[in-house]
């Protein structure tokens, strides 16, 4: 039965205690031109209403709104009958998601501390070659589905196939890229195999006392740092966002297991049909692999200012990055937006100019290896979180810089 609230008209004298209480605004009163004190009446939106209960809290007086909330679904699940970490091999057209390599390194880490195997799934077509790469990075064990019914990426058999193999093998956890691809497909699997699944983490970690993972994310826009548990099923499913962890180091000396799966493409069940891959050329500008970051802000006080910002990235072999400040003032594209809502990056060197550094934006930029932020604010937090803070007016100080960096290469500036 769904969750269901209503208000019992004959106890109801329109106090407002409720419509005070609830954190979501979903309660009124109503005029009773009929009731015989000409009482006011509580009339709940029930698209609004969250059944939170703060309501039942204030009413208790009077006992005029009743609650039946739905009862949680209880599966019988024992966590010991679930082993491994799994990692999804992401692929299109045969080559490997970077993020992959990010999730095995993270994934190596987690299987040592609790002792279990690391396995990646890889599904497509004519990728079989890429399982020796896997092991190479962390895999203990690769699983392999090679069928030309996996040539290109569609929700519906790529699900399929994998919740019935994570039913058949019991993991404890799976981890996932937050990609396009991975965002579309790791619900559709969780819904399958009735489980929980925390998106977009920017930190994992296991606490052994009982197994459970600790996934960690942005809450409430930015503001907070949540951290979501999924203790009573299995298996715990997140995805990561690129660029969150390092990838993992190479060992061609490293061995491991090929299981090699067999394919009944008859019993899948395929509601769409692939017409057409179609590149996207418009995008000029690659963030997510650029090894030098140049960022623009609120601070450049005018949409002019990135020509200086693109100035230098182009002195510094780098790229044009912004905050969201920015790209919402349309004083550049939302391509080159760095943070929560845009691109998850970790370069070598990340300049902040002009960006006050708000917990959305250092989520998406915060494993750079060096922070350089130029800002009038001594105080902002990004100037806290930078390795140089440069404090000064930064129409004085990014000529400068370009400057000095012509001349070190012997060009008049």
């Amino acid at each position: 039965m769904p969750n269901q609230i209503n208000v019992i008209s004959e106890k109801c004298v329109g106090c407002s205690l409720c419509v005070n209480n609830c954190p979501f605004g979903a309660i009124t009163l109503t005029e009773r031109p009929d009731h015989p004190k000409k009482l006011k009446l509580a009339v709940i939106d029930l698209h609004k209403c969250t059944f939170c209960g703060a309501c039942i809290e204030s009413c208790k007086k009077f006992g005029a709104i009743n609650l039946i909330k739905e009862e949680p679904i209880k599966l019988d699940i024992d966590p010991s009958h679930y082993k491994g970490i799994w990692v999804y091999a992401e692929q299109r057209h045969g080559e490997v998601s970077p993020v992959v390599y990010e999730l095995l390194n993270e994934g190596r880490r987690l299987a040592d501390k609790m002792q279990t195997p690391l396995s990646a799934i890889l599904i497509g077509s004519r990728i079989e070659s890429k399982a020796h790469d896997l092991i190479q990075h962390g895999a203990d064990k690769v699983y392999v589905f090679d069928d030309p019914i996996f040539f290109e990426f569609q929700d519906d058999c790529y699900s399929d196939i994998l919740s019935h193999l994570i039913k058949e093998e019991k993991p404890e956890i799976v981890l996932m890229g937050a990609t396009n691809i991975g965002r579309s497909f790791a619900s559709r699997v969780a819904a399958r195999i009735r489980t929980g699944l925390t998106a977009d983490c920017t930190a994992l970690e296991v606490d052994l006392s009982n197994r459970n993972l600790q996934q960690t994310r942005p809450a409430f826009g930015g503001n907070i740092m949540a951290t979501i548990l999924c203790p009573r099923h299995r298996p715990q499913m997140a995805t990561v966002r690129h660029k969150v962890f390092k990838p993992a180091p190479r060992d061609p000396n490293r061995k491991g297991e090929i299981i090699k799966k067999t394919v009944d493409s008859s019993k899948i069940i395929n509601r769409t049909k692939f017409l057409e891959f179609i590149k996207d050329t418009s995008a000029k500008v690659n963030l997510s692999d650029a090894d030098i970051i140049v960022s623009g802000g609120r601070g450049l006080g005018k949409p002019e200012g990135f020509k200086l910002v693109e100035e230098l990235a182009e002195a510094l072999g780098g790229a044009v990055g912004s905050s969201r400040a920015a790209v919402d003032a349309g004083w550049i594209p939302y391509s080159h937006q760095v943070g929560q809502t845009g691109r998850t990056v970790s370069p070598k060197i990340y300049f902040a100019c002009g960006i006050s550094g708000q917990i959305q934006h250092l989520v998406g930029m915060g494993s750079s290896d060096i922070i350089v932020a130029i800002n009038k604010d001594p105080h902002a937090p990004m100037m806290k979180a930078a390795n140089f803070a440069i404090e000064g007016d930064l129409y004085e100080i990014i000529p400068w810089i370009i400057k000095k960096i012509k001349k070190s290469r012997g060009i008049e500036a």
